[in-house]
């Protein structure tokens, strides 16, 4: 069976007669190339950089600089296939919220993997690539000017002697022979020193720039989450499902059966059947109202086509306390963030119109420092628990799904501060 890896080529007899010591032997060498090339690429860069940042031009190629280890990682995971067939996937990393450089920048700058590509890179400059090169020259380049020496006494020394790793003379053929002899014992355990030396070093490749293993801790993790975030999908997808097929279906047939027991009434003789008409009439309407805030409640049509400032808006206007709000955004944000801040606020404003005796509340918030920041205060009487059935521990449970954070202060006599933090970044402008 054809060996996949370099340390299942190590274990077989026939790993010299192989092309694995030459494949081992590829991978240093470039691997000492690049790193050079990426010390002098880093070394002009910050220079550059740091001469040009009194006039304010070298910033942005410093801030260019923190991710050189992008490109340098997705060069090492190629250069991997050369001691391994298997392919070396990237680190997963979030998708950038809106096209253009500006979020593709911000995403990647707050991610763990560029700034563990960035280590890479620095530690590949500093120290990895001259341990390649010391490991080629011992392993392969000295025993090959050992196994040359009868070739180098008799094109270059005459006949009569030849230097030795410039070191030692050699002035008989006994003796270069016998160099030679053991110049190819060298070369015979230098292909295995490479070859464990380039395993090593791919492991450490691998352990920096690689995906982990599906076994690993952190690979579950990442899983788990990226879990967590379809199930968060799927939901709001499917409340987008029902509000459109209630807005859709349900409410059209309650307005058509509204209309027709109002013509009903209206042509019916005064008796006992207008007033069952008219009674029915009513129920009708009623119903109609409570499935409309039914729909509102499930997915407000203002927080899909206007995004949360004006949905938290009409959640003001519709509270029994009277409530400002302050709420600036850069643009729209993910509709499940959205959902959950907005929901939030409903909650907190019905619990303050049952609860808290308070005469004004005020939501406000923004987005800073990629965070959705919420507040919802209100001058109550205070003394709100979480824990006592308020509805809070549901959105709070919502909110952590998100990677969120909601906190309660409510001390007795007041105020109540209801804090909200979502990660999350903004996906377009509003029009």
């Amino acid at each position: 069976m054809r060996s996949r890896d370099l340390w299942q080529a190590l274990s077989a007899r026939r790993y010299l007669l192989s092309a694995w010591p030459w494949r081992a032997t590829a991978y240093l060498v470039t691997g000492a190339v690049a790193g050079a090339a990426t010390l002098v690429g880093l070394a002009v860069a910050l220079v550059v950089g740091g001469a040009l940042t009194v006039v304010l031009v070298g910033l942005p190629l410093l801030l260019l600089t923190a991710l050189a280890g992008i490109p340098l990682a997705r060069l090492e995971r190629r250069r991997l296939r050369l001691i391994d067939r298997a392919p070396a996937p990237a680190r997963p990393v979030r998708q950038p919220p809106a096209t253009g450089p500006w979020p593709w920048l911000v995403t990647r700058l707050r991610e763990r993997a560029t700034w563990r590509e960035l280590g890479h890179a620095l530690l590949f400059a500093l120290l990895l690539w001259p341990l390649d090169a010391l490991v080629v020259a011992l392993a392969l380049a000295a025993p090959l000017h050992l196994a040359a020496t009868p070739l180098v006494m008799a094109a270059f020394g005459g006949g009569e002697e030849a230097k030795v790793l410039k070191q030692w003379t050699v002035t008989t053929w006994p003796a270069a022979s016998g160099v030679a002899v053991l110049g190819l014992l060298l070369l015979a355990l230098g292909g295995y020193a490479l070859g464990l030396a380039a395993g090593v070093r791919a492991e450490l490749t691998r352990v920096l720039v690689g995906a982990p293993h599906e076994g690993d801790p952190e690979a579950r993790v990442v899983e788990l989450t990226r879990s967590r975030a379809r199930l968060v999908d799927a939901f709001e997808a499917e409340r987008r499902r029902i509000e459109r097929d209630l807005h859709d279906g349900a409410q059209q047939r309650l307005v058509a059966l509204t209309m027709a027991l109002g013509l009903a009434r209206l042509d019916a003789p005064p008796g006992p059947l207008a007033d069952q008409l008219a009674k029915a009439h009513g129920e009708a309407g009623r119903a109609l109202e409570e499935l409309r805030e039914l729909i509102h409640g499930i997915h407000p049509k203002v927080l899909a086509d206007y995004g949360l400032p004006a949905a938290v808006a009409d959640a003001a206007d519709r509270s029994a306390v009277p409530v400002d709000v302050a709420l600036e955004l850069p643009g729209r944000l993910p509709r499940a963030v959205e959902a959950a801040a907005y929901f939030v606020v409903c909650e907190a404003l019905a619990n303050v119109g049952r609860h808290s005796g308070a005469d004004h509340a005020e939501v406000t918030g923004g987005h800073r420092d990629g965070r959705l920041l919420l507040r919802i205060r209100d001058d109550g009487r205070g003394g709100a628990d979480v824990a006592a059935g308020s509805g809070l521990t549901g959105l709070a449970d919502r909110v952590s799904v998100l990677d969120g954070r909601l906190s309660l202060s409510s001390p007795p006599g007041g105020p109540t501060l209801l804090s909200v933090e979502i990660p999350c970044e903004w996906t377009e402008r509003f029009a």
